[in-house]
């Protein structure tokens, strides 16, 4: 069988879980043959992530033994940057399970360990990922707006100075939220089209299809209800293709 380097293979896994192709990707990861401690351990955090994607994105619950593997990886292969990644895993994945159960009771632990990641992380990527977590704790599980709006604003300006368009375009997604909430609806479409793009440019399907459910939100609510509805149409159907259950329900709301 024919070698792959490592690097492509855990960036075409990247590139098939943003493009809602979770099974694919992990399927892709599984086969592979580790050639040293180090490459495993690339690898069992690749599929961790993987995991944990897919869980939030179609709400199901199978990232527990990813993430156990993982921590065995790094039982026996000590390495700060990928015990971070586990850390922040754990959390995305306790955030989601707390988000999509609306149980809020432990949102101030969840609020400290993001704390914790964000000034403890390797780079300032990694950094605003955490700070943008942050966020979304605050708004979403403990109701403090303007902590989340710091949050946001510290997460964006991380992304723009490491460069990380994933963590630009969830930023500004939010702040985008905060701006709509507002009834700021100009500063709301400014955001929420810029966070599209860089979704698509990415390669972030469900990312994308969020952002368009937003935006046909913001259309119909400028009075155009025919350009609205066709968009959350358009969304509706991908959601239904990469089976997103969250996008499906949102869309056929703004459908009708």
């Amino acid at each position: 069988m024919t070698e792959i380097a490592l690097s492509p293979l855990l960036a075409a896994s990247t590139a098939l879980m943003r493009a809602g192709r979770w099974t694919t990707a992990a399927e892709l990861l599984q086969a592979a043959q580790p050639a040293t401690p180090a490459e495993h351990l690339a690898i069992t955090a690749a599929l961790a992530e993987v995991t944990v994607d897919q869980d939030f994105s179609q709400q199901t619950d199978n990232a527990g033994p990813a993430l156990a593997v993982l921590a065995e990886a790094l039982a026996e292969t000590p390495d700060a940057l990928h015990a971070w990644d586990l850390a922040f895993l754990q959390l995305k994945k306790e955030y989601a399970v707390a988000l999509f159960t609306s149980d809020r009771s432990a949102g101030e632990a969840y609020a400290v360990q993001a704390t914790h990641l964000h000034e403890s992380a390797p780079d300032e990527s990694r950094s605003g990922h955490a700070a943008f977590y942050a966020g979304v704790i605050a708004d979403n599980l403990l109701e403090r707006p303007e902590e989340a709006f710091t949050a946001y604003t510290k997460a964006l300006s991380l992304g723009e100075s490491s460069g990380d368009d994933l963590l630009i375009s969830l930023a500004l997604r939010h702040l985008g939220d905060h701006a709509y909430t507002a009834g700021n609806l100009p500063l709301a479409r400014t955001h929420w089209e810029r966070s599209t793009e860089l979704r698509q440019k990415v390669g972030h399907l469900l990312g994308a299809l969020a952002q368009q459910t937003l935006l046909a939100l913001l259309t119909r609510d400028e009075g155009n209800l025919p350009a609205a509805k066709a968009l959350a149409t358009e969304v509706n159907r991908w959601s239904h293709q990469a089976n997103i259950p969250f996008l499906q329900t949102q869309s056929a709301a703004l459908m009708n």
